[in-house]
């Protein structure tokens, strides 16, 4: 699988990013398969989160053996520097390493947001904390819903985040307010040398009232043909990259549409946000 530079750290990360959220609800046996086909694929970069179900203690047994070999990003809903200095410490004992190489504020939605995790006394002066203590490398940032450019736009003003992770799919950049906001933000990331995680590339609408078939918490697209348009849409933004959905059983999937990856031009990109203009925006 192609690898690129992921910002300023400068790791070679592939370009799907194994979303630990899969492991959430399964039991063991059944994460260590899917971690096994993680490896398998080549990928070597994980992002994980306390937040994501039964996700760190499923990855846990395996981070002694696996370690050295993946870039590791975990973060921290948190918004006070105490809350987010223990929520720290139980990520690293439950993944039974030392340090990470990513810790990110996660799910910073809104301004409000924002400004609890860097008054003073927030979270980010936790975060900070463990970078100057050498557990942790990098500092990152991450988000959903229609604001979330907005916002980390305004984040790289007040602080120099090593990278940011938010949602592109062809649906939402119909979005002609976000689509602008978006392409600002990744035109700042690209002058401030920042890394860029896309969620949700794979989103097709809210599951509304119908069964869920899926663990992620929106209706994902589930043919290959419909998931390599949206892989290669994401991808065509030169700094991204993809983490995979929330449900071991799209990964193999994913993995393909990456390791397939092709470009797609301007005017391609835009019949395709065409196509998916009528679906409903996932928050």
């Amino acid at each position: 699988m192609e690898k690129r530079r992921f910002g300023r750290t400068n790791h070679m990360s592939t370009l799907a990013v194994f979303g630990a959220v899969a492991l959430g609800q399964l039991d063991q046996p059944q994460a260590d398969q899917t971690i096994e086909k993680v490896i398998e694929a080549g990928i070597n970069h994980i992002d994980i989160a306390p937040s994501y179900g039964q996700a760190e203690a499923r990855l846990g047994p395996w981070m002694p053996k696996i370690r050295d070999d993946f870039f590791l990003g975990c973060k921290t809903t948190q918004r006070s520097k105490q809350g987010a200095l223990d929520e720290f410490h139980q990520s690293l004992g439950r993944l039974q390493v030392d340090h990470f190489d990513l810790y990110q504020l996660h799910a910073v939605t809104t301004m409000e947001d924002l400004d609890q995790c860097t008054q003073s006394g927030g979270a980010l002066e936790g975060v900070i904390e463990m970078r100057e203590k050498g557990l942790t490398r990098f500092i990152g940032i991450t988000g959903h819903g229609m604001q979330a450019p907005r916002v980390f736009i305004e984040a790289l003003s007040r602080f120099d985040f090593d990278s940011v992770l938010f949602p592109i799919y062809p649906a939402l950049f119909g979005d002609e307010t976000y689509r602008t906001d978006a392409l600002e933000l990744l035109d700042r990331c690209e002058k401030k040398d920042v890394g860029v995680m896309v969620i949700k590339s794979v989103a097709k609408k809210p599951w509304g009232d119908q069964e869920k078939r899926y663990h992620t918490w929106y209706e994902p697209f589930e043919d290959e043909e419909s998931i390599r348009e949206n892989v290669n849409f994401a991808l065509s933004y030169p700094l991204t990259h993809i983490c995979t959905p929330g449900d071991y059983r799209l990964l193999d999937k994913v993995f393909k549409a990456c390791e397939h990856f092709e470009p797609m031009d301007s005017d391609t990109q835009h019949a395709v946000i065409n196509k998916n203009k009528d679906l409903s925006l996932i928050f």
